[in-house]
């Protein structure tokens, strides 16, 4: 039975990703990554209660993406999982995410922990396997408020893992850099993501590798950036787990035509530049 990892699957998205897979594929299994072990196995029972399948297609991985030996630890756990089952790892979701913390945090976790965990594991994947990268629309809107040369630098289907590693060091040593916002720090980690999602893409083309914001959905994460906001999640806009996780199914099991690009939670491709309404048309661009 093929396996499907996703991190940050412990709560909000990731968990509704598992309960999808779970319910909607029947033919694949889950390995539910989860920086701490004990909310791994919670969150497990909670979707083996909700779904009703089998034990056996949900197994818990200890999965921190922002350390490196953690992430090592985890691909010997999954190389063992599946070889005693005798399986293939046929799908990667990088869900996890943070929002809040420094910008050393958000570099760490949502660009260099999304290409430490795509690293490792895509190395287990067969062609035609598939890697979902879970960003946020916060990166075209940060994007679309750099200069043009940046524009051109998170745009460039040339650019190199070398280029945007550097880039991110400078973002590490400097706190302004001419040309770039400097009050989005969240922004810009994803910014940094989706390049590196075409990047991945690019450098790996037996794989079908693609961005994709969930939309604006009630989690921990988001309530914690409106809090004080004085309205509820439905007043603010926000929709259910749920509906984030409609996108990531369709990246995972749809009909996909390219790799390297970005899409909207309506499922449409979208630009990494700017922001498109869902159930606007479908970008074209390159």
């Amino acid at each position: 039975m093929p396996a499907i990892l996703v991190s940050g699957a412990n709560k909000g998205i990731g968990l509704a990703i598992v309960e999808a897979i779970l319910r909607e594929q029947l033919d694949y299994r889950v390995l539910l990554g989860s920086r701490d072990a004990a909310r791994g196995e919670a969150a497990r029972n909670t979707v083996l209660a909700n779904t009703a399948c089998s034990s056996d297609r949900v197994d818990v991985i200890d999965l921190d993406v922002s350390d490196e030996q953690a992430v090592a630890t985890a691909f010997a756990q999954v190389t063992e999982n599946l070889q005693a089952r005798g399986d293939q790892l046929a799908g990667l979701v990088n869900n996890a995410g943070i929002a809040i913390g420094s910008r050393a945090d958000m570099l760490a976790v949502n660009s260099y922990g999304l290409r430490q965990v795509s690293e490792q594991f895509i190395p287990l994947m067969q062609n035609g396997s598939r890697v979902v990268n879970v960003t946020s629309a916060s990166g075209p809107n940060y994007v679309a408020r750099c200069s043009a040369q940046w524009q051109r630098f998170f745009m460039d289907s040339h650019a190199s893992w070398q280029q945007l590693d550097e880039f991110m060091q400078q973002c590490l040593t400097s706190s302004e850099l001419p040309g770039l916002p400097g009050d989005a720090d969240y922004g810009l980690s994803k910014a940094c993501a989706n390049l590196y999602s075409m990047i991945c893409a690019r450098d790996n083309p037996q794989l079908m590798i693609n961005a994709c914001t969930p939309g604006y959905i009630e989690t921990d994460l988001s309530r914690e950036l409106t809090r004080g906001s004085g309205q509820t999640a439905a007043e603010l806009g926000m929709k259910q787990p749920a509906d984030g996780a409609r996108v990531v199914m369709h990246l995972l099991f749809g009909d996909v035509a390219n790799s390297g690009h970005y899409y909207g939670s309506d499922a449409l491709r979208s630009p990494m530049d700017r922001y498109r309404s869902p159930g606007s048309p479908a970008y074209c661009g390159d």
